[in-house]
């Protein structure tokens, strides 16, 4: 049995749709979700939907019952993960998993930003628990800079403080392919990959192909961290939400979002989407 937590998500729905097109019966895989009402669609299919709530310990027990295979999704609770975290941790052990696969952030080990901490505080617990595990640290997504490109064009800039500093972003699909690989995969046990995509780019680089693509002059503006901060709050951001992301993009600067490991290429059997294509589809809605 395969349990994906957070199924419902973003990430975690694309994994589920990955094991099913790789042939994995779907009575062998069970979405492990807060509310399993927003899963109708993966019960339609013959998924096995069960409760799963990360501040509930009560639900973990039987939702993770029978697994095999656990992927955790890490929660999107900023300021709440590692207790979340450490609850899943404690019932893949109380269910035996044989393999304890965790979507991490690249660089967890030396990553300086804040949003770093509670991953390190993650993969120090899976190490201590004595699961097989294996690491999957994510680089950014794609769709971090694709999502909203209406507000970009409506402002024809990029905003930021990355700097001239590269990220390998790479889309939720290409993470996705390389999640399924491993949990239906052999010999992934006690592994760690660093994930991202084939071809780091710039701030200025995007702003450059979201101009080509889309016939609107869009520029990236490099801005202090502070600054970019106040932005983001005014745009609606919370403040501390908006000033962990300005220091992601600090962290971005100094090198720390990047890689040239090639192992999610490796992983997912296929080049990741290049950011041409992501812009692409972006602009196409």
């Amino acid at each position: 049995m395969i349990v994906v937590t957070g199924a419902t998500g973003l990430l975690g729905r694309l994994v589920v749709a990955e094991l099913l097109d790789r042939g994995v019966p779907a009575q062998e895989i069970v979405a492990a979700v807060r509310g399993p009402e927003k899963a109708g669609d993966l019960a339609a299919r013959g998924v096995l939907v069960r409760e799963a709530d990360y501040d509930r310990p009560e639900t973990l027990d039987p939702a993770f019952a029978g697994a095999d295979r656990l992927l955790l999704v890490s929660s999107s609770e900023v300021g709440r993960r590692a207790a979340q975290h450490r609850a899943v941790v404690d019932a893949a052990v109380r269910a035996g998993v044989r393999l304890f696969a965790y979507t991490s952030i690249l660089k967890a080990d030396t990553a300086t930003f804040p949003l770093a901490a509670e991953h390190q505080a993650t993969e120090e617990l899976i190490r201590a628990s004595g699961l097989p595990f294996a690491l999957l640290r994510n680089g950014w997504y794609t769709e971090n800079y694709t999502g909203n490109l209406a507000a970009t064009l409506q402002h024809g800039a990029v905003l930021g403080s990355a700097g001239d500093g590269r990220v390998a972003a790479a889309t939720r699909a290409d993470f996705a392919a390389a999640a399924a690989a491993v949990l239906v995969g052999d010999g992934h046990e006690n592994t760690v990959y660093e994930l991202g995509g084939d071809d780091p780019f710039t701030m200025a680089e995007l702003a450059a192909e979201i101009s080509r693509q889309s016939g609107t002059k869009v520029v990236y503006r490099d801005l202090p961290a502070e600054e970019y901060t106040k932005l983001l709050v005014a745009a609606g951001l919370p403040e501390p939400y908006a000033a962990t992301l300005a220091q992601c993009d600090l962290g971005i600067a100094r090198g720390e979002l990047t890689t040239d490991s090639g192992d999610l290429r490796r992983l997912a059997g296929r080049p990741t989407t290049a950011l041409a294509d992501a812009v692409a589809a972006a602009l196409k809605g």
